[in-house]
């Protein structure tokens, strides 16, 4: 699966060094990955999941390291990752992020 993009996944993991080991890990799981849909994915990364966001499309949600969320969008057809958001778990529990997607 493509990842678009592995900047902002570096980003991420330069703001937050104590999960860059954790993204890193992620990006070899996705990249090495072709699923075609979320049950597929969850056998090798068991805690993502679906949400909805106010515009009414689904995201896929990546829990890293318990403290964060990684919030992406999957276009299985394509195999293609979008990565979104990289919320701390304070931050996803309120649903203001949801607005922007």
């Amino acid at each position: 699966m493509r990842v678009i993009t592995i900047k902002r996944l570096r980003e991420y993991a330069a703001l937050h060094p104590t999960i860059a080991t954790t993204l890193e890990h992620w990006e070899v799981l996705i990249r090495r990955g072709k699923f075609a849909n979320l049950v597929e994915i969850r056998k090798v990364l068991p805690t993502a999941d679906h949400g909805k966001v106010e515009s009414g499309r689904t995201v896929t949600i990546f829990n890293i390291k318990n403290h964060f969320r990684l919030v992406t969008a999957i276009h299985y057809k394509h195999q293609i990752i979008f990565i979104l958001l990289l919320l701390t778990h304070g931050d996803y529990a309120t649903p203001h992020w949801k607005k922007n997607l």
